[in-house]
């Protein structure tokens, strides 16, 4: 299994996208990561101490991960 480069400027963008609609989520995120799996990967975000939870929490990270994948062009 290949592993994914993540940009680390595309990646502040797509924080920075998120947060504009959860902006209580901004302070706490630190960038998009792809986890390699048996196959394909698990995009998450990692985060400044224990993640937040909820669903605001889950939509802020959707939202991120959305965006990242968007600006890089990956389907």
């Amino acid at each position: 299994m290949h592993s994914i480069e993540i940009d680390p400027e595309l990646s502040r963008l797509a924080l920075a996208e998120a947060a504009q609609q959860y902006p209580e989520f901004a302070a706490q995120a630190l960038r998009v990561i792809a986890r390699p799996l048996l196959k394909g990967f698990a995009w998450q975000l990692e985060w400044n101490g224990t993640p937040p939870t909820g669903q605001p929490a889950w939509e802020f990270q959707n939202t991120a991960i959305k965006a990242y994948k968007r600006l890089a062009k990956i389907s």
